[in-house]
């Protein structure tokens, strides 16, 4: 089975703790902010979200709460997240005219099915058409251009982000630069 097809509107999200990816298919990555997001407590509306809401974690008024939604790579907060994810989806659709896209989400290895579902719900009430979800390690390999279908040995470690650049890599990849 074919996952995406050609010409479709498909975006690919990596919700981080600290950050949050979105790539465009055919367009590459088209959004890369932090995961923060500024809620107004009264209405419940979205104040600000990635670098935005960032400055404003630690200095919002009584009525605004800015929080880190995201906690060791699964959701901490669902409603907060729900908002964030509908939000920068929003920003991507109209700066790129998505639309109503398919999403593949890269999920921690660890995650619950608990977790899983509340990842697949807040991108669907983000305004997703449809919702697949892959996890990292997987993704890494794929991305890396490793056959995920022959039955061979590759390690991939991922070991987070350091100064500002991605450390997920392929073992044969030096890092400490």
């Amino acid at each position: 089975m074919k996952l995406f097809t050609f010409g479709s509107k498909d975006i690919g999200i990596d919700l981080g703790t600290a950050n949050i990816l979105m790539t465009l298919k055919g367009k590459g990555i088209v959004l890369k902010e932090p995961s923060v997001v500024a809620i107004d407590k009264k209405t419940g509306e979205i104040k600000a979200t990635g670098h935005e809401a960032k400055e404003m974690l630690g200095r919002t008024p009584e009525s605004i709460k800015a929080v880190r939604p995201m906690k060791d790579g699964v959701i901490a907060d669902f409603t907060a997240t729900g908002l964030m994810i509908k939000n920068m989806l929003k920003k991507v659709s109209s700066r790129y005219n998505v639309g109503r896209p398919r999403v593949l989400v890269g999920v921690p290895s660890g995650i619950t099915e608990v977790e899983e579902r509340a990842v697949e719900e807040s991108v669907m009430q983000a305004g997703a058409k449809e919702v697949y979800l892959i996890e990292e390690p997987m993704a890494a390999a794929v991305g890396a251009g490793i056959n995920i279908a022959e039955p061979s040995g590759s390690m991939i470690v991922d070991i987070g982000r350091r100064n500002n650049r991605s450390c997920s890599n392929i073992i044969r990849r030096n890092c400490s630069k």
